[in-house]
C-alpha cells in the first residue's frame, strides 16, 4: 500500500511509520518538526516537511495516489489549547479539512485518525468508558479532536471515504517529548534521570489510562485490514494515579528523589478510564504490555537518549 502518515516524525507516528514500513508498505511523511523530530524520520520513508494546512499538500496526493491516510499530527497539548484555541482549531480542524478534501479528490481509500478517549468523553459518568459514552470535552483540544471525528462521519456519508477513528488514553513510551506540558512519563524520567526534582500537580490522586505506544502501533496495523468505518477506544482499562506512577519510574530510574507536590492544574480532569472491549472484539486488539514493564523500557530508553 501507499500510506502517508502525517506527524511521522512525532511520538507516535514515527511507530506507526516504522511499523508500516517493517510491512513493506511505502510511506511518505508529512510533518513541520514543530514537535515532530528528524531523529524520529525512518530513512526509508519519503519526508516533506509542511504543515497539513498547506495547500501544497495537494501536490502529494495528487503524486503518490495514496491508499491510506493515517493522520497523528495535531496541536496536542490541553492547556495551549485553553490559553489559544484559534490556533488550536487551525491545526486540528482546518488542517484536518485539508486533507479529507484531498482525500475524497485523490481517491484515497481509508482515513484513519488518532483521535483521544480522555479529552472527548471530558469528566466521566461511569468507568471505564466505552465507545457510547457521552462526549463532553471540556477543552478546545477535546472539542476539535470529536469535530475531527464528526466530519469523518460526513465524508464517510457523502463520498464513501472509509474510516477507523482510535480514541488513545494516555500514551507513553521511547520517543516521548518530555519538553512541553503534555506527557507526564516523559517528563518524569527525564527529571528523575538528571536528578532534578519532579514535581506532582496537587494531591496526585487524579487518575489516568497508561498505555505502551507499541500496543498503539499495532492497532493501525489491523486498521488496514479493517473494512468498515468505525470508531474503537485503546487503552488497558486500568486507573493509575500520578503518585503511584510516580513511584514506579522512581523505582525503574533507580532515583532516590522524594515525592514532591505543588499546586493543582485549575481543570485538569480528575479521572480517565477507557474500556477496549470493542477493539478486541472486532479488531482483536488488547494491550499487551504492564504499565511497569512499559516504564521500564521508557526509562531505558531516555537512558540511552538525548533528548
Amino acid at each position: 500500500m501507499k500510506i502517508l502518515v502525517t506527524g511521522g516524525g512525532g511520538f507516535i507516528g514515527s511507530h506507526v511509520v516504522d511499523a508500516y514500513i517493517g510491512l513493506g508498505h511505502e510511506v511518505v511523511v508529512v510533518d513541520d518538526l514543530s514537535t515532530g523530530r528528524k531523529q524520529n524520520l525512518n530513512h526509508k520513508a519519503h519526508f516533506h516537511q509542511m504543515k497539513i494546512q498547506d495547500t501544497k499538500i495537494g501536490e502529494l496526493f495528487a503524486k503518490h495516489r495514496f491508499d491510506v491516510v493515517n493522520h497523528h499530527a495535531a496541536q496536542m497539548d490541553v492547556r495551549r489549547s485553553v490559553t489559544d484555541p484559534i490556533f488550536d482549531a487551525q491545526t486540528n480542524v482546518l488542517g484536518m479539512l485539508n486533507l479529507l478534501q484531498n482525500s475524497v479528490q485523490h481517491g484515497v481509500k481509508k482515513f484513519i485518525f488518532s483521535s483521544t478517549g480522555g479529552a472527548i468523553y471530558g469528566e466521566q459518568d461511569y468507568f471505564p468508558a466505552d465507545e457510547n459514552h457521552p462526549t463532553w470535552p471540556i477543552s478546545p483540544y477535546g472539542i476539535t479532536k470529536l469535530t475531527g471525528e464528526k466530519y469523518l462521519f460526513y465524508y464517510q456519508q457523502v463520498y464513501n471515504l472509509q474510516h477507523v477513528i482510535f480514541r488513545y488514553a494516555n500514551v507513553y513510551g521511547p520517543r516521548q517529548n518530555p519538553h512541553g506540558e503534555a506527557g507526564v512519563v516523559a517528563i518524569f524520567t527525564e527529571r528523575l534521570l538528571a536528578g532534578s526534582q519532579p514535581i506532582i500537580n496537587g494531591d496526585g490522586k487524579q487518575t489516568r489510562d497508561y498505555v505502551y505506544v507499541g500496543d498503539l502501533v499495532r492497532a493501525s496495523v489491523m486498521a488496514l485490514a479493517h473494512d468498515k468505518s468505525d470508531v474503537f477506544n485503546i487503552g488497558t482499562g486500568k486507573e493509575t494515579d500520578v503518585n503511584d506512577l510516580f513511584q514506579m519510574l522512581r523505582q525503574a530510574a533507580g532515583s532516590q528523589l522524594d515525592e514532591v507536590h505543588g499546586p493543582a492544574k485549575a481543570g485538569e480532569q480528575l479521572r480517565s478510564c477507557l474500556t477496549y472491549a470493542r477493539a478486541e472484539k472486532i479488531l482483536g486488539w488488547k494491550p499487551e504490555v504492564d504499565l511497569k514493564d512499559g516504564l521500564q523500557m521508557t526509562v531505558d530508553f531516555f537512558k540511552t537518549t538525548k533528548n
